[in-house]
């Protein structure tokens, strides 16, 4: 199908060589895509960690091995399986094998507390989690109020090796305490699993483009947590369209040359899933894997060894690192991408991070029910926009009003995103995805824009009342519902404040019930309830809250109030 510019104004902004639409269907599913690359680029390396390099057919024997295992335990086909870990070789074989199993992937955040993780785990139906020792503690407290049946363990260690595994197992175990101290008798060990899944067949699933890959949990505009169902078809789309839009970049690496990429965001991000992981895993290239980007000096150490090409991240992460004495450690020559996402980009920062690498950085924008990549500037340019840029091949995008017109050029309106690797709904709640769905196909975003007369967006308010947190969405609802029910509160309300470090941090101000309620009990509370993202940082004590006639609460005077 031709399509001219001035239906999309922005295929005038598209670097050469960059196609208006991409093929999603040259793939049945990411099974077979991951299968053609385990064999085209066997013996390339997949991963790096903590000095050990995985190659492309270590991820596929292993993968295998615990895909039949995960088969053995008699789970059907569209079963879900959680998966909860930092950046570490298991979890891109986890993936592989709940996918090859043909289960569906549900990607949870380590940091959650035993409520959040309880929630999500009834919520998608997960009957098996595999999750890193660290954070088995959390499972425990909420495992018998959920459909999990069955457990697999890994350790920091699982894939560095006899000696340098039990090293760092024992370092991470009695030196930095990382791992409390847990019971989950039934569960099985990821070197057990697979040991035990070599001497099991697997049964290849038949999984075709309209099959379930991922649950990826969002909150939604309502705040509650909802899993955005994306389709094999969904995923292969995104990553497809991302390499399209990387090529004019990456076309001046020599044809000898991996290209590498750093995954310092984390894999159950959908950011890096998709950006980092299954792209990498279609190109044959190689990602380093940072388990905490919040140790700086770590992280520019571990990059001072590699020559890195792409750098995904988000602007808290190159502030940080851009501000670093320990900068310059790093060649930074080689590289062609830096990608900003998951929030705004500030433009001191961008100006900084050019003047530090030479090499721009070029903003996108997106959401877990996108896959997640919907925008982004032309990877060829030079300086920093300030813009998200134009959607990428096969995307459309339209500005809406609340009564879903489109709106004149130069007006703002919410941003509405058509393409294929929009998700096919919200997981069992068909009301929610009806909010989020217009009548052509478009996901209503909830995010307020303005485009200019070549098709670049810019984002200039929030239709929901979000928090965007070092790239992760807070929902003032959550937040509420949960203090409410500290005892001595008698109501509360959550806004966004701004913060130079985090973009935005959370204000939270409270009617006690109780005069004797304090801050470090709140926050005490907090701690218990939330994930670290989600805690306030600002607490306020206030004899009421502002509202409208009928009892809304009026967030916007709590942000505007100083």
């Amino acid at each position: 199908m031709t399509v001219s510019n001035t239906e999309r104004p922005w295929l005038s902004a598209y670097p050469e060589g960059v196609p208006a639409d991409i093929d999603e269907a040259q793939y049945t599913s990411l099974v077979s895509l991951m299968e053609e690359s385990f064999a085209k680029y066997a013996d390339r390396v997949a991963y790096n960690f903590m000095g050990r390099d995985v190659t492309f057919s270590q991820t596929d024997k292993l993968s295998q091995a615990l895909a039949a295992y995960l088969q053995s335990l008699g789970l059907s086909k569209g079963d879900r399986v959680a998966i909860m870990m930092p950046n570490c070789p298991q979890y891109p074989v986890a993936v592989a094998a709940i996918l090859r199993a043909g289960y569906v992937v549900v990607n949870v955040n380590p940091l959650y507390t035993p409520r959040e993780l309880e929630y999500q785990l009834k919520d998608s139906g997960a009957k098996a989690i595999i999750i890193i020792e660290n954070f088995a503690s959390t499972l425990e407290e909420c495992i018998g109020n959920t459909p999990v049946k069955h457990v697999v363990l890994c350790a920091m260690g699982d894939q560095l090796g006899l000696i340098k595994g039990a090293i760092v197992d024992w370092v991470v175990r009695h030196v930095k305490k990382l791992v409390p101290t847990f019971n989950l008798p039934a569960a099985v060990r990821f070197n057990d699993a697979i040991g035990q899944g070599q001497r099991v067949k697997l049964i290849a699933p038949d999984l075709t483009p309209d099959d379930v890959a991922v649950l990826q949990y969002t909150g939604g505009t309502t705040g509650v947590s909802k899993g955005a169902v994306l389709l094999h078809r969904n995923v292969i789309a995104n990553l497809l369209q991302s390499e399209a839009w990387n090529a004019p970049a990456m076309s001046s690496l020599p044809a000898s040359t991996q290209a590498v990429y750093v995954c310092a965001l984390p894999l159950y991000h959908i950011f890096a899933f998709t950006v980092n992981m299954m792209l990498c895993m279609r190109t044959g290239a190689k990602n380093i894997l940072i388990p905490n980007p919040r140790d700086l000096p770590a992280v520019l150490k571990e990059l001072s060894k590699h020559q890195v090409h792409i750098f995904p991240a988000v602007n808290t992460l190159f502030k940080g690192l851009a501000n670093h004495p320990n900068f310059n450690l790093v060649d930074w020559t080689h590289l062609k991408v830096s990608l900003g996402g998951g929030m705004a980009v500030q433009s001191a920062v961008a100006q900084l991070w050019l003047e530090k690498t030479g090499c721009p950085i070029c903003e996108g924008y997106g959401l877990s029910e996108t896959s997640p990549s919907a925008s982004c500037n032309p990877t060829t340019s030079l300086h920093f926009t300030g813009t998200i840029g134009v959607p990428i091949p096969s995307t459309w995008f339209k500005l809406i009003d609340d009564e879903g017109r489109e709106v004149p050029v130069g007006e703002p309106g919410e941003i509405a995103i058509k393409g294929p690797q929009v998700m096919a709904g919200y997981w069992q709640r068909p009301d929610e995805t009806a909010k989020v769905m217009t009548a052509d196909g478009y996901f209503k975003s909830g995010d307020i824009g303005v485009v200019d007369e070549h098709g670049f967006f810019k984002i200039i308010d929030r239709k929901k009342d979000m928090i965007l947190v070092s790239g992760f969405n807070v929902y003032p609802n959550e937040i509420e519902d949960v203090v409410s029910q500290l005892h001595g509160v008698l109501e509360c309300a959550c806004v966004g404040m701004p913060d130079d470090k985090t973009s935005e941090a959370v204000k939270l101000v409270i009617v006690k019930r109780n005069p004797e309620l304090t801050e470090a009990q709140v926050r005490d509370y907090c701690k218990a309830n939330l994930a670290g993202y989600k805690l306030p940082k600002v607490i306020e004590f206030r004899a009421d809250l502002p509202k409208t006639p009928v009892g809304k609460v009026l967030r916007r005077e709590l942000r505007d109030k100083k």
